[in-house]
């Protein structure tokens, strides 16, 4: 990892190419950084997906959080759309996580597993 200083120092805007990502020293248009991201972030699952419900962080409201899915950020999003669909809630996509509102995870689970996918209770 480049050091504090390096990092400080990086070119973040050019006149001939605009932004700059400070990853890769690229322009924006050309970074793949947050393509390699994505296909990290799939190549590292197991292959079961999990249903957790959370509370922390949110003032005693709970959310049903779905982790594992082996899909691209589109295909997450429009998953996340059909699932939220379906419980009648509402919800969101965050780095390869789906919150829906609520505890739904018994309906979630039915749906998952009509989908095909290996789907686990996590959690209390």
């Amino acid at each position: 990892m480049a050091s504090l200083q390096d990092q400080l120092r990086g070119l973040v805007y050019s006149t001939e190419h605009g932004d700059i990502c400070p990853n890769c020293r690229q322009p924006r248009d050309d970074c793949r950084c947050a393509e390699l991201a994505e296909q990290e972030r799939i190549a590292t699952l197991d292959g079961v997906v999990r249903i957790r419900r959370e509370t922390s962080g949110r003032k005693g409201k709970g959310v049903t959080t779905i982790t594992g899915l082996p899909l691209p950020g589109s295909e997450l999003k429009a998953l996340a759309k059909t699932l939220k669909k379906r419980c009648g809630t509402g919800g969101s996509t965050n780095d390869g996580v789906i919150e829906i509102q609520g505890d739904h995870r018994e309906l979630l689970k039915a749906e998952l597993e009509r989908l095909g996918y290996t789907v686990k209770l996590a959690g209390g």
